[in-house]
């Protein structure tokens, strides 16, 4: 099998680390600047962090599951490592983008690759409005917070706070109420991957509201705006019996 320019990252967990230094043995290891494949060993968050790193470079990604979920990640293997990749599918997501205004009138622009996450920090609840492509379709969602999620994140945080699972190429985005108050029949949204969702936070300086995409957090958000940023596309590597798609249909059936 032809030799491929592999780089591998790790978490600092010992099973990754363990791992990543196998792996090294068996197949070196390449400057990222230089590699045609990134291996990423560890976990979802481990994943997630190399994708935000790499969002620019259009590498391709395989994940090793060192991690509990690993949800984005493959079986941890040593052997055949050039014939896994060589047969590997390759799917290709867009992340949301995030604009964020707070309170003092700073702005600030993040990417997620999972999801937006609204959510309160004081004993108050949140108050929201949200408007859908600058109609308003609800004045006031009283809530814990608000999770805006891609299908690709829709069985992360989504999924646990009982949002629905979206099939890997549905062009739609959920969004999701975190421990809903008013109105108390409101489950959430699908919408069309290409909507743009703004969401006014009600009194802010006393309902405080942080914003966050992934694991980038905003604090004393005022007006978030979230939209699909279709220029960029994330390229992520599974074993063709094993693929995202099959996994989240597969998510959809768990007893």
């Amino acid at each position: 099998m032809t030799e491929m320019k592999i780089s591998f990252l790790s978490s600092d967990t010992k099973q990754a680390t363990d791992a990543k230094n196998k792996l090294v043995k068996l197949y070196g290891n390449t400057p990222t600047k230089e590699a045609k494949i990134i291996v990423a060993l560890g976990g979802d968050g481990l994943m997630l962090q190399v994708l935000h790193k790499f969002i620019h470079s259009g590498i391709p990604i395989y994940g090793m599951n060192c991690g509990s979920i690993g949800f984005l990640m493959n079986a941890l293997e040593f052997d055949g490592l050039y014939e896994k990749l060589n047969n590997s599918e390759i799917t290709e997501i867009n992340p949301l983008k995030m604009l964020v205004t707070d309170i003092k009138g700073k702005e600030y622009s993040e990417i997620a690759i999972n999801e937006v996450a609204l959510s309160r920090t004081t004993y108050q609840a949140a108050k929201l409005n949200i408007s859908i492509n600058k109609t308003v379709r609800l004045k006031e969602l009283i809530s814990d917070g608000l999770l805006i999620s891609t299908p690709a994140g829709s069985t992360a945080y989504n999924l646990s706070a009982d949002g629905p699972i979206l099939p890997i190429n549905a062009r739609l985005m959920a969004l999701t109420p975190t421990s809903p108050f008013r109105p108390r029949r409101w489950k959430g949204a699908l919408i069309d991957i290409n909507s743009q969702v703004e969401i006014e936070v009600l009194d802010p300086e006393y309902r405080k509201v942080n914003a966050t995409a992934d694991n980038h957090e905003i604090k004393d958000a005022k007006k978030i705006i979230i939209s699909n940023d279709e220029s960029k596309k994330l390229r992520i590597m599974f074993d063709p019996n094993h693929n995202l798609e099959e996994r989240i249909i597969r998510e959809q059936f768990m007893t």
